[in-house]
């Protein structure tokens, strides 16, 4: 039906409507009724309508703008509404009597409006102009619009999609970034059912850097000074972009100095001057270097650091085995421990140096081909076993603290660095002493006498003995005399024989050929240790430090004892039977008397009991073993003194 209200509501009369209907209206009958007319009318509305389809772009002038509405004619029964939004901040704003292409989207709403969009209208045309000149593979440019989820909208005539992978090369931390910036990309995909169009950055990026690294490799030689771009760091090294292709420049060729990261001498995005160190075209590798732009401080290190040279450095790093000390940028030498001081016995450089420390340094050695230095700390001073044999000359009595104790002896700290061996055999001279625990303990004072010096391999030799008089050369032989019957207790049972305690820290052999009148095969069987004896005096060999004991009270001995240099005897020598035994040595202790020289050569041989000539052999096997035992205790010692010897060296 037509609205006559609307038509009242302009002014119009029905004449004036009639008459302007009449000449483009076919011809109706004039007696017809009003309903007819109207009819009619509705039938030319709705011939004019059917020539639009809903979603067309139709050609439209602007009636009025009141407000935010722009009032638009399309030839429609009824004027269309279009909000003035849709007009964008650079076009002229409009006015009536302006033409304007809008997009039917709905003929009429529940309100009876025609619902019109501009903007709509407007994409669609950029959209077939985009299609109209544009396929899969070209290179389009566009500003970036906004960031929406998985990349970027990009506008070049219309929106299309930048994925965030396809940005760059390297995906950026943050693509916002890009919002705003015009850049160029290929077109990747067109879906003109959807009409979507999706694009990519990188691909055109790859497509260019493609072209200037073939042309790069091409040109590029050993030697040459270029210029890049540092795109990405790591730990070893950083990443350059020299227009095409990266390179890497290695962390240990950026500086002739010491550098813990690449970021102490670079940065991302900072251009830099390197030298080409090596390409290699087929792996499309470049080695690139920093520090060779420059010449390497190592060239004169000889001539600058001879050896003797002392010089200040500063510690730049501390190992297990020693200090790196900086000499100037690029040149680092190495204290070893063992160079570090003359007296302390270091377990970490760390005890006497930190990084950062300032240090006064030797130089010992330069090995330029290597690009090493040698340094010491310790000869920076003097060496106080140079002056060792003023300070401890032999025979010297000395103070010292006990600092370690072994089987074969203890070492005795003189002074810091300093320690002299006191020998277990030089601390007692009637006491055989197995461990050096025996006597004294760590950290005890004592005093001792130097017997020995000897500074090339940096040993002094101590005695606890030598301090009182030797009691085998007075006191023992004149208390012992031989005949003499004293008291004692036993202390030690073997198969040849017993030894017996004469007094603290004094011991004789009792033979088991003298432990009965009559012959004994198990001296267990006759005594026990810690039984107390009464024993007689045979002989003191104040040579090898040894007493010989009878228990056979009533027999006379047949020759007089002997002084330790072989003394007199009551009668002229003669050959003697030797008895082992006694707390000295392995040497034989006493002989056995026989007849003069004078007697017949029949009668004066002993004769030996088969049992007799049997304790003999097992008392020389005994004694052969102690050596052994002695002899092997010697040798390591021996080795023990090197080894503490290495421990102040190294």
């Amino acid at each position: 039906m037509v609205d006559r209200n609307l038509i009242r509501e302009f002014s119009i009369s029905d004449e004036d409507l009639d008459a302007a209907f009449a000449e483009v209206m076919p011809e109706v009958d004039a007696d017809a009724e009003g309903e007819e007319n109207d009819w009619v009318l509705d039938d030319v509305y709705a011939s004019v309508s059917c020539a639009y389809d809903v979603n067309q772009i139709i050609d439209g002038v602007i009636l009025s703008v009141d407000g935010e509405e722009v009032l638009v004619d399309i030839g429609f029964k009824s004027e269309g509404v279009v909000h003035i939004d849709e007009w964008s901040e650079e076009e002229e704003a409009p006015k009536a009597g302006d033409k304007v292409q809008v997009l039917l989207e709905e003929v009429e709403d529940e309100f009876g409006l025609t619902m019109l969009s501009k903007r709509k209208a407007d994409r669609i045309r950029e959209w077939e102009k985009v299609i109209a000149t544009h396929a899969e593979g070209d290179v389009v440019s566009g500003t970036v619009v906004r960031k929406i989820k998985g990349g970027l909208l990009i506008n070049i005539g219309v929106n299309v999609f930048l994925p965030a992978s396809q940005v760059d090369i390297r995906r950026p931390s943050d693509i916002a970034n890009y919002i705003g910036r015009t850049i160029e990309c290929v077109i990747l995909k067109i879906d003109e059912a959807r009409r979507n169009i999706v694009v990519s950055r990188r691909k055109l990026i790859e497509e260019k850097r493609e072209k200037l690294k073939q042309d790069l490799l091409s040109k590029i030689e050993e030697g040459q000074i270029v210029k890049g771009i540092v795109k990405n760091i790591a730990d070893f090294g950083a990443f350059v972009d020299l227009g095409g292709i990266d390179g890497l420049l290695h962390i240990t060729d950026m500086s002739w100095g010491r550098i813990n990261h690449p970021t102490e001498i670079v940065k991302i995005d900072d251009e830099i001057e390197v030298m080409i160190l090596s390409v290699d075209r087929d792996k499309e590798k470049i080695a690139l270097g920093l520090k060779q732009k420059s010449p390497s401080p190592w060239e004169l290190v000889e001539s600058k650091y001879p050896v003797g040279t002392k010089v200040i450095g500063h510690v730049v790093n501390v190992m297990s085995y020693g200090a790196f000390v900086k000499l100037e940028d690029g040149i680092e030498g190495l204290v070893h421990i063992s160079e570090m001081s003359w007296t302390k016995r270091i377990n970490h450089p760390s005890e006497l140096v930190n990084i950062g420390d300032e240090v006064e340094v030797v130089v010992l050695g330069v090995n330029k081909d290597k690009q090493e230095i040698s340094l010491g700390m310790k000869q920076t001073q003097s060496n106080p076993w140079d002056e060792v044999t003023k300070k401890y000359p032999e025979g010297a009595q000395v103070k010292g603290t006990v600092r370690n104790l072994t089987n074969y002896g203890a070492f005795i700290e003189l002074e810091e660095g300093v320690d002299g061996l006191l020998h277990v055999s030089d601390m007692s001279w009637t006491r055989k002493i197995s461990h050096a625990s025996e006597v004294m303990k760590k950290g005890d004072e004592i005093e001792c006498l130097v017997i020995s010096v000897d500074e090339e391999r940096k040993r002094i030799a101590l005695g606890l003995k030598q301090l009182a008089s030797d009691p085998w050369e007075t006191d023992i032989p004149q208390k012992y005399q031989p005949g003499a019957i004293v008291q004692g207790i036993v202390t030690k049972i073997t198969n040849f024989g017993v030894f017996v305690e004469l007094e603290e820290e004094l011991e004789g052999l009792l033979h088991i050929s003298e432990l009965a009148d009559h012959k004994v095969e198990n001296p267990e069987d006759i005594v026990k240790v810690g039984e107390a004896l009464d024993v007689k005096i045979l002989r003191v060999d104040t040579d090898d430090r040894k007493i010989g004991l009878s228990r056979k009270l009533e027999e006379p001995i047949e020759e007089e004892a002997a002084s330790g240099e072989g003394g007199e005897a009551g009668t002229a020598a003669a050959p003697r039977k030797e008895l082992m035994g006694g707390t000295g040595g392995d040497a034989p202790l006493f002989t056995m008397p026989s007849e003069s020289s004078e007697a017949p050569a029949e009668e004066s041989v002993v004769e030996e009991t088969p049992a007799e000539e049997d304790a003999a052999v097992e008392e020389e096997a005994a004694i052969e073993e102690e050596a052994a035992i002695e002899e092997e205790a010697a040798v390591e010692e021996e080795a023990a003194i090197e080894e503490e010897a290495e421990e102040k060296t190294e």
